[in-house]
Formats: C-alpha cells, sequence, structure tokens
C-alpha cells in the first residue's frame, strides 16, 4: 500500500527528465532506471538510504551504488522490499523497477542454466515475505544455523519425494521457542498435499503455503525457550512427492554460518547418469564451482560439504540421460 505522506526533499521531475525517466522505465535495464530516477528526483544516496529506513529496510549506501551502476542485482528478499520502496519514493509506478528486474531474466544470455529463473525467485520473495508476516515472524527467528545436515530423496518417477533436516541453532537474543522452516517444491508442485514432520526434539505448529510458487512455511516448536548464546538440536522434514521430474537441489544460504551437508540419494529404479555439484554468489549470477560427484553404488547417492557456509547458493544436480 502506499503511502500517503510525501518526502519534501524529493524534488519534481523536469519535463525532459520525465521524458528520459519514463523511456528507460518502459525498456530498461534496472539498473540505468534506478539511476535516472534517482538522478531525476534529486537525492542523494545518503537521502535514499535514509528514506527506506523509514520504510522499516535497511540498505547500505554501497549496495545503492552497485545497483546503479549495474555491478549487482536486488536478490535477497530485504532487498527486494527495499526496490518495491524505491519506487513509492522516486514516486514511480507500481512494480516498474521489479518487472525490469524480472525482463532482465527473461532475455538471452548462455547463464540460463538454474532451474529457478530469477522471476521465480522475485515472485518467491514477495510469498516468503507475506507468508511469514501472516506468521508474525521473521526468517532469522532469532537464531544462527550451527551445523545443518540435510537428505534428499528422489522417488520411481524422478521426483522429489522429500527432505529431512538435522539441525544446530544458537540464540542470539533471549526468549526464542521456535524455528521457521522453508520448504519451495518443484515447479507443479502442490503444497496443500505436503507433510510437515518434527521428528527430534520439536513440534509441529502452524503452516502455511502458497499454491503458485510451491512455497511451504511451518513453525516448529520447541519445548523450551532459548537464552541469547543457548544451543538447540532438532530435526524436521517435509514429505513432497507432489511434482514432476526433479533435476537439482539447491540450498540459499542468506547469512554466513556453520556447516552444511547436503545428501541426495536416489530410488534404485531411477539412477542418474551422472551428478555434479555447483555454487553461485546468488540467483541471478552464473555457476560456478563445478565439480563431478561419483554415485555411491550401494547406497545410491551423492553428497556435499561445506565446512563454513557463505551467503549464496549451494547445491547438487543430476542429468537422468
Amino acid at each position: 500500500m502506499r503511502h500517503a505522506t510525501e518526502h519534501a526533499d524529493v524534488a519534481a521531475v523536469t519535463d525532459d527528465s520525465a521524458a528520459e525517466l519514463e523511456s528507460v522505465l518502459r525498456g530498461g535495464p534496472f539498473h540505468v532506471a534506478l539511476r535516472a530516477a534517482i538522478a531525476a528526483r534529486g537525492l542523494p544516496l545518503q537521502r535514499v538510504q535514509h528514506h527506506l529506513s523509514r520504510y522499516g529496510v535497511k540498505v547500505g549506501v554501497t549496495s545503492l551504488s552497485y545497483w546503479q551502476q549495474g555491478a549487482r542485482r536486488p536478490q535477497r528478499p530485504e532487498s527486494l522490499r527495499a526496490v518495491r520502496a524505491l519506487e513509492e519514493i522516486l514516486q514511480l509506478p507500481d512494480e516498474s523497477l521489479i518487472r525490469l528486474l524480472v525482463q532482465a531474466d527473461e532475455g538471452p544470455g548462455p547463464e540460463r542454466s538454474a532451474s529457478r529463473s530469477y522471476r521465480s525467485v522475485v515472485e518467491a520473495s514477495g510469498v516468503l515475505e507475506r507468508l511469514l508476516g501472516e506468521l508474525g515472524v521473521t526468517l532469522d527467528g532469532g537464531v544462527h544455523t550451527v551445523g545443518h545436515h540435510e537428505r534428499v530423496r528422489l522417488g520411481a518417477c524422478r521426483e522429489l519425494l522429500g527432505r529431512e533436516s538435522q539441525q544446530i541453532v544458537r540464540a542470539h537474543k533471549d526468549g526464542v521457542d521456535r524455528y521457521v522452516a522453508v520448504h519451495h517444491g518443484d515447479p507443479g508442485c502442490a503444497p496443500e498435499r505436503m507433510a510437515v514432520r518434527a521428528l527430534e526434539n520439536c513440534r509441529s505448529g502452524r503452516v502455511r503455503w502458497d499454491q503458485d510458487t510451491g512455497i511451504l512455511v511451518a513453525e516448529l516448536l520447541f519445548d523450551t525457550r532459548l537464552r541469547s548464546g543457548d544451543t538447540f538440536f532438532f530435526r524436521y522434514g517435509f514429505d513432497d512427492g507432489t511434482a514432476g521430474v526433479c533435476t537439482e537441489y539447491v540450498r540459499d544460504f542468506r547469512s554466513t554460518g556453520g556447516q552444511y551437508a547436503l545428501q541426495v540419494r536416489f530410488d534404485e529404479r531411477a539412477l542418474p547418469l551422472r551428478c555434479h555439484r555447483f555454487s553461485q554468489h546468488s540467483a541471478a549470477a552464473p555457476r560456478s564451482g563445478r565439480q563431478t560427484l561419483s554415485l555411491s553404488a550401494l547406497h545410491r547417492s551423492v553428497h556435499l560439504v561445506e565446512p563454513r557456509v557463505r551467503t549464496g547458493i549451494v547445491g547438487i544436480g543430476w542429468d537422468w540421460e
């Protein structure tokens, strides 16, 4: 919803600037449109940052500079919130900047190998923010992950059957009594048919999902309230099996953390020809760090280990034929 108040230091756009701004908002690219909009309103980046803070959005001046130079693109949920706030602060049409981010992803190029497009990331970030808002929680939840071991199961029809997580977290504030787990199903999945399993040291709480993006958010309730510095061990899982053929599994890290291990296990009736691991700085960045993984003949599985995770994406992909 648009705020009714206007910003006193946001200048009116001249006719010449308005024509230029209209042109770049229509054709892009994103960074040129953002730079033109900021220039047209006569705002230094420090003032833009100040206005964003009034919307409850924290973005550094350096990040804003990178965005308008095209050195980086907004990708994380907090960054996409900032883009929507910028549309209001700079008095731009709704979704005008977001649309340019999506269009950039749909253009031709050699680096389009990710199964989840940038469009899906943009859409999913808004949905995730809404679902978390319905629960009155944040994705951080007051804890940092110390260790996360994840096991993914593939079915005989090459579908994602489900996943199980064993996690250790450390509270960074007092009173933490739950964890919010997020499952993002493959395209065509049915989140209403998925199941949340609280396996150890937790129980299921409220669950929310979105049909279009396949996102399911679940509360896992602890039997104690953690104090700052306390650690907690728990296990949980998601039963899926509602989508079609799966070709990869990825994990997105929004902050640095402890150890992460991922194992993917295949059904004996549907084994891949080859498997590999990969990484990305963000969903908008090209993939790197590709490395072949050998499938265990006995256990039909492959795995990767990150001793200390950094922000970005790691995953395992495979070819069926």
